[in-house]
């Protein structure tokens, strides 16, 4: 126990000090006050250590396969690539012309388009007129680290940005993708969004995240979202990496009074997955809706972590996040919803639906609610299932054979989250790859 202790202090500081390396003398000129928070960040990271599964938090995720591979992080600019290369299609790219593209965490200006009324780019070069804005998010935000947001903050080179002015509507989605390109030896990167809706705006959003190459890889991200009052944020995640892959992300999101936010996070792809979603509620009437589905396979584990936490009253939330797993495969969901006392007439609900399709699948569920308020209307449930055969039957008796009536099943199943997307080049693709998978 000793030496599996100090093997992984000795990882974590082994990628703290390739941070340092990589970070220094990176965006210190801009006045984000950057290098005091990678500071901040490096210093908590010297008394950290990566968890364990005696970790609540993480006691059905093992990391073991991941501390077992030297990844290098990299400054990797080959942009060799096309869009293509990554499954997007010519109508895909028609219909999400707005987009930015980082590989290895390096912004590729040649595979971006920006656009001219707000500003969505990197952080190095945002303009002037945004930047003490910007300065203004960065400088107050709540820092919460944990170890993995930590490590992404003490190698901050660049950033993805989004800044939509007061009062604008962007009418057409913007497209994030961020690129793990491996190496020649096991790759690490560590993207970093950020998002900032100002008061009266609207934003669509679709995050995506591949990669490229066989060799394996590892991806931390963080998405950091800030909804201004009365601003509508749509935010479609995707995570949609290798088989070799090793994904990590969080999305941490404050919302201010009366504004609107909406998560759908399909996770697909990786090895080992992670996803912490964490939303805080700062104003009265904000509304908070989060739709999930994650679909796995083979020897695949998924972890969803979600949390709500409100602090005034009126507000609401609506959370269903659905799993399908298969083979060997183990998908983990923990949903948690915190109601003080000040969060007088909140209503809040959340569900989770499992669907097994295999006797080896399994699934560990925990929606749970903290409530001390006394005027609320909240619900939580959970559901674990597996195909009925009456129903696989029915479709039998309608002329399916068994293979396209399980398929037609599990599709109807995942319909229910992927129609409520809302832009139509996202559902038809997230359509075929479901349907590819069953």
């Amino acid at each position: 126990m000793i030496a599996q202790i100090i093997n992984r202090e000795t990882y974590l500081h082994d990628l703290v000090s390739q941070c340092r390396q990589l970070s220094q003398g990176k965006l210190e000129s801009c006045p984000y006050g950057l290098k005091d928070l990678r500071d901040k960040a490096a210093e908590y990271l010297l008394s950290a250590a990566f968890p364990t599964t005696r970790d609540e938090e993480w006691r059905f995720t093992d990391l073991s396969p991941l501390l077992k591979i030297p990844f290098n992080l990299t400054e990797n600019n080959q942009l060799n690539i096309g869009l293509a290369d990554i499954g997007l299609s010519v109508s895909f790219q028609d219909e999400l012309p707005s987009r930015l593209v980082f590989v290895n965490g390096c912004y590729a200006a040649q595979l971006s388009t920006l656009a001219d009324d707000f500003y969505a780019g990197n952080l190095s070069d945002a303009p002037e007129k945004y930047q003490a804005r910007i300065c203004d998010y960065l400088s107050n935000k709540q820092q919460q680290f944990e170890v993995f947001s930590a490590l992404n903050v003490a190698g901050l080179m660049d950033a993805a940005v989004v800044f939509v002015p007061q009062n604008h509507a962007i009418d057409i989605p913007i497209h994030l993708v961020f690129i793990t390109m491996a190496g020649a030896t096991p790759t690490m990167c560590q993207p970093h969004c950020l998002v900032i809706a100002e008061p009266g705006s609207s934003v669509t959003l679709v995050e995506d995240y591949v990669t490229i190459g066989n060799l394996s890889t590892f991806t931390n991200a963080v998405t950091e979202i800030f909804v201004g009052e009365n601003a509508v944020v749509n935010h479609i995640r995707i995570q949609r990496e290798g088989e070799e892959a090793f994904h990590i992300g969080k999305s941490a999101i404050a919302q201010s009074r009366n504004s609107r936010y909406t998560c759908h996070a399909i996770s697909l792809g990786s090895k080992i997955s992670r996803h912490n979603l964490e939303v805080f509620q700062g104003g009265e009437g904000t509304e908070t809706t989060l739709n999930g589905l994650t679909m796995i396979g083979g020897e695949q584990l998924a972890d969803t972590h979600s949390t709500i936490a409100f602090n005034h009253p009126h507000g609401t939330s609506r959370q269903l996040h659905k799993c399908i797993v298969d083979d060997k495969a183990h998908a983990v969901f923990n949903g948690k919803v915190f109601v003080p006392k000040l969060a007088q007439l909140t209503d809040a609900g959340q569900l989770n639906r499992n669907l097994l399709l295999s006797p080896k699948a399994r699934i560990d569920t925990k929606p749970q609610l903290e409530i001390t308020a006394d005027n609320v209307k909240c619900s939580h449930g959970a559901t674990v299932s597996q195909l009925e055969d009456d129903e696989v039957f029915y479709l039998q008796s309608r002329g399916l054979n068994e293979e396209t009536s399980r398929h037609l099943l599990i599709d109807a199943f995942a319909a229910e989250i992927i129609n409520q997307l809302p832009v139509a080049a996202v559902r038809q693709m997230l359509g075929q790859i479901v349907a590819g998978r069953t």
